[in-house]
């Protein structure tokens, strides 16, 4: 679990740089990276979902 936390925390913070440099510079690359990373924090938060509720049976 804590690989996944790792993971999530690497991929947000890619994020954050790929929104803001679309905020700031509107620039439109950055914008789809954004929307990828997007994507991948709502898979990883599913993931971490199942292993919490694992964990929390444990």
């Amino acid at each position: 679990m804590k690989e996944l936390l790792e993971k999530m925390q690497d991929t947000y913070e890619t994020f954050k740089a790929n929104a803001t440099l679309q905020l700031e510079k509107q620039n439109k690359a950055a914008g789809t990276c954004a929307r990828k990373d997007s994507l991948i924090l709502e898979k990883l938060a599913k993931e971490f979902r199942k292993a919490s509720l694992e964990a929390s049976k444990k």
